[in-house]
């Protein structure tokens, strides 16, 4: 873990050697650790199970879905060549999301001991998964700035993965949902509506609001 977080030996930027196993491995390992103190409010152990199957599902599945595209789009930019590396910039970000979130396991344990309130669950672990985004993006640009000092259209080829990949891990995490399971409602793995669009009932919840003014 030390080695993944200061960038160096096998997960140094730059390396001739990629440790993807490793790093399939940290994301699965702390996404599960994670998930299953996520899932853990209101003492629920069939919906920590779920939540701890569900949280390397949505790292890792975002993640290879963006894959093709992000492929193009380095292909299209004329950087195909350093594709490997490009690579190893988001599975090591990914890695490092996962290791954060993992990290504040412990934390989220004890703000559902000091509080039941679901709101505050999810503003918390919100909170957990910022952190772990921001120190996955500091990762990222710990292994993309030798790519950037190459050939600056890498600066492009980041942007186009960062937008990409949120546009799915919105779409993939709602479709996964509940993470945290209400007190209200029973333990379940997909809610009905799981296979609905988000966006589409962001827009339609914003027309209900624009036409009730």
């Amino acid at each position: 873990m030390d080695s993944l977080l200061r960038a160096r030996g096998p997960y140094a930027a730059g390396s001739d050697v990629v440790p993807w196993a490793r790093l399939a491995l940290i994301v699965l390992a702390g996404g599960f650790v994670y998930g299953a103190a996520m899932g853990l409010f209101g003492v629920r152990g069939l919906q920590a199970l779920y939540s701890a199957a569900k949280v390397p599902v949505l790292l890792g599945a975002a993640t290879i879905v963006c894959l093709p595209n992000f492929y193009v789009v380095n292909t299209l930019l004329g950087l195909r060549d350093d594709f490997g590396a490009a690579c190893r910039a988001i599975f090591a970000a990914q890695a490092t999301m996962a290791v954060t979130l993992a990290a504040f396991a412990p934390i989220t344990l004890l703000s559902y001991a000091s509080s039941d309130d679901y709101d505050f669950a999810i503003l918390f672990n919100g909170l957990a998964f910022a952190v772990g985004t921001g120190a996955a993006q500091f990762t990222m640009q710990r292994h993309y700035r030798e790519l950037i000092a190459r050939n600056p259209r890498h600066r492009i080829g980041r942007v186009a993965w960062g937008v990409l990949y949120v546009f799915v891990a919105i779409q993939l995490a709602w479709v996964l949902r509940p993470f945290i399971g209400s007190l209200r409602a029973p333990t379940q793995f997909f809610r009905k509506d799981a296979w609905s669009n988000a966006y589409v009932v962001v827009f339609e919840m914003l027309g209900e609001f624009v036409s009730g003014r």
